[in-house]
């Protein structure tokens, strides 16, 4: 059966992007759901996602379900992003202090490659 003969294919544009959101939010539910049962180090989101690309490799589900649903996401991507940019700088105030650590950590991690480097160069020039 063709693509364009299915019951999904002639649902107004409306209900179709409603059927692929509801799709991908119910993998992204699954997903979660299952981290959480089996304890899972993974986050949710992403076993939801390997469980989405499982479903349209065995061709449970079909793509053109999901298509206008996920163009329409990533056309706001961008804005997806704003609330986790906003509770970052919440902790840039925290972060200052960690500055100073890493300058610390940096210029010792430097200077002990330099110090090895110049090391290994003068060990090498009296094997030879």
């Amino acid at each position: 059966m063709r693509a364009t003969a299915s019951v999904t294919a002639r649902l107004p544009a409306p209900a179709h992007f409603v059927l692929g959101l509801g799709i991908l939010l119910g993998f992204a539910v699954l997903g979660q759901a299952l981290v959480t049962t089996l304890h899972l180090p993974l986050p949710g989101s992403v076993t939801g996602m390997a469980l989405l690309w499982a479903a349209l490799g065995a061709r449970v589900f079909r793509l053109h379900w999901i298509a206008d649903a996920a163009d329409g996401l990533l056309g706001i991507l961008g804005l997806l992003f704003v609330p986790a940019t906003v509770g970052f700088l919440g902790y840039l105030s925290a972060g200052a202090a960690w500055g100073w650590w890493l300058l610390i950590m940096t210029a010792g991690l430097l200077f002990g490659a330099g110090v090895a480097g110049l090391l290994a160069s003068r060990l090498e020039r009296e094997d030879t």
